[in-house]
């Protein structure tokens, strides 16, 4: 394979985008294109504009409850 054909297929910096407003990013501040954009997206975390998704219900695989066997329950006094 020649050299021009494995740049064509290499990924370039100029393609990544910014996530906020779609420019090129700048190394600098990447993956954003300005400290501004990087601000913005900082906000975003910051208000609750992204928010990762939880479970409300007990993620235990397995089946055995969250509390060790013998440990006491929220509402068993530790008593020794």
């Amino acid at each position: 394979m020649s050299g021009a054909a494995m740049k064509k297929d290499a990924p370039t910096q100029s393609a990544a985008r910014c996530p906020i407003c779609r420019e090129p990013t700048v190394a600098a501040y990447r993956p954003f294109c300005s400290g501004r954009c990087a601000d913005v997206d900082l906000g975003r975390w910051v208000t609750g504009a992204y928010v990762i998704p939880a479970s409300t219900e007990d993620d235990d695989e397995d089946g055995d409850s969250a509390v060790p066997h013998g440990s006491p329950t929220p509402d068993e006094p530790n008593v020794q």
